[in-house]
């Protein structure tokens, strides 16, 4: 584990400016990340780009402790980040900072219709002629670049933080389990996002964390930026090359013109088990309904924040490393005779590879990582991977006197992460292929949380 504790010390003098004396400072940087005409999107599951309904960006802060290397957490409008696409994107983002690449995260927001990047997956499916299929991988270094530039050209532009806010709000319809159980507490049907059937969406609410949760950092009365956290699958209507950021994008949008100049960074929380279906029949009506109602969540966590001076404040970064326990209905013979079966088809030999390409990295020599930025009594807990939302909400219970954010969507790899219950349970979030991990993943998950976060 690597560890780092500092305190920081605001000193700040009558009528001097308050640059002058602090030691803990932050920059942000942005950078456009949307594919062109044509190019894959999810992996290729769904149509190609036909046309941009709004850009995508890659998002970031740079926190810059005094006498240590950077902390740089980014978030992205893409789906999934994966694997060797995942450390790429961390190793540059690392560079650009000169920092260790074990003090960057990098997490998607899971819109649906974006980029999907696994070069682990890219590099099996060129070798059996299907490269290409899943990313535009010339795109995607491109979009590396440009994003490590963007951090690159920001670090002067850093600024000193002396206060620090912290706040929740509640979210009115929008989240709301996927998972319909029966009366013998299996998955009876599957509530997706834009969910069609009256009956389906009438199901209760079920397990969500209804609350968005906000981060700010402010430089006496200017606020400089603002993190902000909320759990759901992100899209509304999607599948037919449309590129859009959706109602999420849509919802940080609002809130940057609502503060003008203030940089705003959203994070998908635990919502592997979570999406808007109960209140949303895929009608493109609603994308901007449920972008407004996360845009008031937001601005309720905004104006229910406390703002705290940073003086004597401890900022801590810790990071774990796990290895996740696979399924045990998984064979590797298998899955790489279905990788060189041209008659299979293109669907089940990128399955194939999805699953090959977690079996080759899920090791004590390139292990997942988890992370946690503590900064007085707000913890950043960065998770990987579809989490489902009780991960989440174990977090928040093992510290309950701080503001506990979880970014989840990390690295891919492990696609969809149930607990342990959800795989007995059924339904499509812990079958095979899409969940890469099997039932004791959650001790192992949650005793990595627990060292972190307690």
């Amino acid at each position: 584990m690597r560890k780092t504790t500092l305190a920081i010390a605001t000193l700040v003098l009558l009528l001097a400016p308050v640059s002058a004396f602090a030691d803990f400072s932050i920059s942000t940087f942005q950078a456009d990340v949307t594919p062109s005409l044509g190019m894959p999107l999810c992996g290729g599951d769904v149509a190609p780009v036909v046309s941009i309904t709004d850009p995508l960006t890659a998002r970031g802060i740079v926190f810059f402790p005094e006498g240590e290397q950077p902390v740089v957490l980014c978030a992205v409008d893409w789906v999934i980040i994966a694997n060797e696409g995942h450390t790429a994107w961390r190793e540059a983002l690392a560079k650009a900072a000169q920092t260790d690449i074990g003090r960057v995260t990098v997490h998607v927001l899971h819109q649906h219709d974006a980029p999907f990047l696994d070069f682990t997956l890219e590099e099996m499916l060129d070798k059996q002629g299907l490269g290409g299929t899943t990313v535009d991988v010339d795109f995607a270094r491109k979009a590396i670049r440009d994003t490590a530039a963007a951090l690159s050209a920001a670090l002067p532009q850093k600024k000193v933080v002396t206060h620090v806010a912290s706040g929740e709000g509640i979210v009115e319809k929008v989240a709301s389990n996927r998972r319909i159980l029966d009366e013998n507490g299996k998955v009876r049907t599957v509530r997706w996002t834009a969910t069609t059937d009256p009956a389906v969406r009438a199901e209760p609410v079920g397990t969500i964390d209804p609350f968005c949760k906000s981060v700010s950092f402010w430089n006496g009365d200017r606020t400089l930026a603002v993190l902000t956290y909320y759990a759901t699958h992100p899209q509304s209507h999607y599948g037919k090359g449309h590129v859009s950021a959706d109602f999420v994008g849509m919802a940080r949008s609002a809130r940057e013109e609502a503060l003008p100049g203030v940089p705003h960074i959203h994070f998908n929380g635990a919502g592997g088990n979570l999406g808007a279906g109960k209140w949303n029949d895929g009608s493109p009506e609603n994308r901007p309904v449920l972008a407004k109602r996360l845009e008031a969540g937001m601005r309720r966590a905004w104006e229910g924040a406390k703002k705290v001076p940073v003086d004597g404040t401890t900022l801590q970064w810790d990071v774990k490393t796990l290895v996740l326990p696979g399924r045990d209905d998984l064979s590797r013979a298998h899955e790489e005779s279905v990788l060189a079966a041209k008659e299979a088809g293109r669907s089940p030999r990128m399955l194939a590879a999805i699953a090959l390409a977690w079996m080759d990295r899920n090791n004590e020599e390139t292990p997942i990582e988890i992370s946690r930025l503590k900064i007085g009594g707000i913890q950043l807990l960065h998770l990987p991977g579809e989490l489902f939302v009780e991960y989440q909400l174990a977090a928040q219970d093992m510290a309950p006197d701080n503001m506990v954010c979880v970014a989840a969507y990390g690295d891919g790899g492990p696609g969809y992460i149930g607990t342990e219950v959800s795989y007995g349970e059924g339904g499509y979030e812990t079958r095979i292929y899409v969940a890469q991990c099997g039932g004791k993943v959650e001790q192992v998950l949650l005793k990595g949380i627990r060292d972190l976060v307690e």
